[in-house]
């Protein structure tokens, strides 16, 4: 709140010592934000930082027309789970997933195309990943076997019965 204050305040600039203390605080406050904007959120408490997470741009694949040989609009994101700062927790279940997209040295690796540009192609690189974390940590449901009732093992025993009485009335008939 105070930076703000400070970044409001600067208007007005009449030296040249003022101007380099507003372009320090602009400059801060920029990569401030943007780093905000980086870092990965799993839950309140685990939050993956941008420095950990490796992307970089290359072509992407089909077809497009001249635009998909020009520029790299795919992103390809590897995120490198032993090495991360996630909770142990995260990092086992994440290991013992059977994803194509986790490699036997445990490192994710993303491919995202799907859109024709690079800003998007990022985002959906971050929520893939995202989702692939958190759907690491939910536990399934233990499921409790169920019972079946005293009417309904009477009621198969009985269709069972009469069904063996059908298939032996199919025999030869002796007189």
């Amino acid at each position: 709140m105070a930076l703000r204050q400070r970044y409001r305040s600067f208007q007005s600039i009449h030296s040249l010592s003022d101007k380099e203390t507003y372009l320090s605080i602009v400059t801060f406050w920029s990569t401030y934000v943007v780093e905000i904007q980086t870092m990965l959120q799993i839950s309140n408490k685990v939050i993956i930082p941008s420095s950990e997470i490796e992307m970089s741009a290359i072509r992407a694949q089909g077809a497009g027309g001249q635009n998909v040989n020009k520029v790299a609009t795919a992103i390809h994101l590897r995120f490198d789970i032993g090495a991360s700062s996630l909770p142990d927790v995260y990092k086992e279940r994440l290991l013992k997933l059977a994803d194509q997209r986790i490699t036997q040295e445990g490192v994710v690796v993303i491919k995202a195309q799907e859109y024709r540009n690079q800003e998007q192609n990022r985002e959906e690189a971050l929520k893939r990943l995202q989702d692939l974390i958190k759907s690491a940590v939910i536990l399934a449901k233990k499921r409790k076997p169920s019972i079946p009732t005293r009417s309904s093992q009477r009621k198969r025993l009985d269709s069972k019965s009469k069904r063996g009485q059908i298939k032996s009335m199919r025999g030869k008939v002796v007189e």
